[in-house]
């Protein structure tokens, strides 16, 4: 396994009125992120906020092209991103406890926090496909560059970690600095977006290699 340290380029936030950063989420030009009663976007290159959707979002956030996909206690909500209008809803993998989410291989994947699982399912009916196993919580999941990576958060120790996803085994980790955790994730350019909990905050943290 290469371990090393991850290096935070940029802070967001916070934002006003924002307590709690969950899911993260880009749609090649605007941050989504979770913030308990709305889903909110911010422009990553000037840090300022754009738009706000109300509707409960307390985890992870996926965006598959045209829609954004959001974890609610224990349903999954697809939403049109200009009307915030909500066009599908399927449920979270094993009755709730849902963590992150990101679209791949026309299917979404769903981090289990507790369970320390992510599954890959049906977007359409939330049927699971495979499931890949984690010796660690699981706070949120992205693919980029055929690479999965997923967020751990535990113990006060957080970390972004390259797996494979066909047996779960950890390829590559990015240690975040003490203090630091990771509550959402998702991929973007030459970064990782990484919600920050209960600090309201969205961090940046450069891509290996980039």
């Amino acid at each position: 396994m290469k371990l090393q340290q991850a290096r935070i380029t940029r802070e967001y936030g916070p934002f006003p009125g924002v307590t709690q950063v969950g899911g993260v989420s880009y749609d090649g030009r605007h941050v989504w992120f979770a913030a308990g009663d709305s889903l909110q976007c911010l422009d990553p290159e000037s840090g300022e906020p754009q738009r706000a959707l109300a509707l409960a979002a307390d985890a992870g956030t996926a965006f598959d092209g045209r829609h954004l996909y959001q974890i609610a206690e224990r349903q999954i909500v697809k939403l049109d991103p200009a009307t915030g209008k909500v066009l599908h809803t399927i449920p979270t993998p094993g009755d709730g406890g849902g963590s992150g989410l990101t679209w791949a291989e026309g299917t979404l994947w769903v981090g289990q926090y507790q369970a320390r699982r992510i599954h890959q399912i049906d977007p359409e009916t939330g049927k699971v496909l495979r499931t890949i196993e984690s010796n660690r919580f699981v706070t949120g999941v992205t693919w980029v560059d055929g690479e999965l990576w997923h967020a751990t958060w535990e113990n006060d120790e957080s970390s972004l970690r390259h797996i494979d996803p066909e047996t779960g085994a950890v390829l590559e980790q990015l240690d975040m600095p003490e203090g630091i955790g990771v509550s959402g994730l998702e991929a973007g350019g030459e970064h990782f977006y990484c919600g920050g909990g209960r600090t309201g905050k969205v961090r940046a943290v450069k891509r290996p290699g980039r």
